[in-house]
């Protein structure tokens, strides 16, 4: 029985039906912020897993030279539509296309960059660890390399492994409503914390945000995010000290993070010092 997988490209066809100007800007504000630039001109950017293509749009607007690519041709196709909507799919400014980021001869043939990103992408290849690596090797000397990785919770980790394979083996129809209804079930357990808590206006006010400005990297929850949570696979987890010493080894320094505490996602910049690999 082959491993299942989830349908990237059609979940980032849902997204881009919402995207506007407003959330690019987000994604371009939180771009500068982790990588400590006003501006990204002259620099050249990778984007593995490059999904709806919003991050990508996000780094050429900024003024970098972008190369975009996803293993779902369909991912491929949703970045090439936003960037032809946008009016930015100017080669060879930006390139778009078809690859794994566990090909090693692709990989190879890349050649090196200045800023290689792929957030929330490499723990859900199969391979997390080779992916790390490969992905670490077209960081050039003295590039930055911005990756995000789900937190290991332990229990709750896997747990969730659980949920997002029993989701991608359901009949396809079952899948949104599977979703939803543990969707219901997750805020009706959180509601009830918070509200012992004390703080369920708070977190009842973060939810209706969140439904509708998305989070601070502009991604919209209940039409994108809702079915990610629950059926986003492979998937894998690592603390966040565990990746920091794994990609310091391979040759990087640690420059900055955020760490969720909670089963979100790790992020990680670090920058090349050394000639790893």
């Amino acid at each position: 029985m082959s491993s299942p997988r989830f349908a990237w490209g059609k979940n980032w066809e849902r997204f881009l039906t919402n995207l506007d100007h407003a959330r690019i800007k987000q994604a371009e504000t939180y771009l500068r912020k982790m990588l400590g630039a006003k501006n990204l001109k002259g620099k050249t950017f990778v984007d593995i897993g490059c999904g709806s293509g919003m991050f990508s749009l996000a780094a050429h607007r900024l003024g970098a030279k972008v190369h975009s690519f996803d293993f779902d041709p369909e991912c491929v196709s949703c970045t090439k539509e936003l960037a032809a909507h946008f009016g930015e799919l100017s080669l060879p400014a930006w390139r778009i296309e078809t690859g794994s980021v566990l090909d090693d001869a692709y990989m190879a043939g890349l050649g090196k960059f200045d800023i290689v990103y792929s957030w929330g992408v490499l723990h859900h290849t199969g391979e997390m660890w080779r992916a790390i690596i490969n992905a670490s090797r077209v960081v050039g000397d003295g590039g930055l390399f911005y990756i995000a990785i789900y937190n290991d919770q332990g229990l709750q980790s896997r747990l969730w492994w659980v949920i997002k394979y029993i989701y991608n083996r359901l009949p396809r129809l079952l899948r949104p409503i599977y979703a939803i209804g543990l969707d219901v079930v997750v805020v009706g357990l959180l509601s009830f914390k918070y509200a012992v808590q004390g703080k369920l206006g708070w977190f009842l006010r973060q939810r209706l945000h969140l439904s509708k400005k998305g989070g601070p990297r502009g991604v919209k929850v209940y039409n994108t995010e809702i079915y990610d949570w629950y059926g986003g696979f492979p998937f894998e987890f690592a603390t966040h000290a565990h990746v920091k010493d794994f990609v310091v080894a391979l040759g990087f320094r640690y420059v900055r993070g955020v760490q969720p505490g909670s089963l979100g996602c790790n992020e990680f910049v670090f920058q090349k010092t050394t000639r790893a690999n």
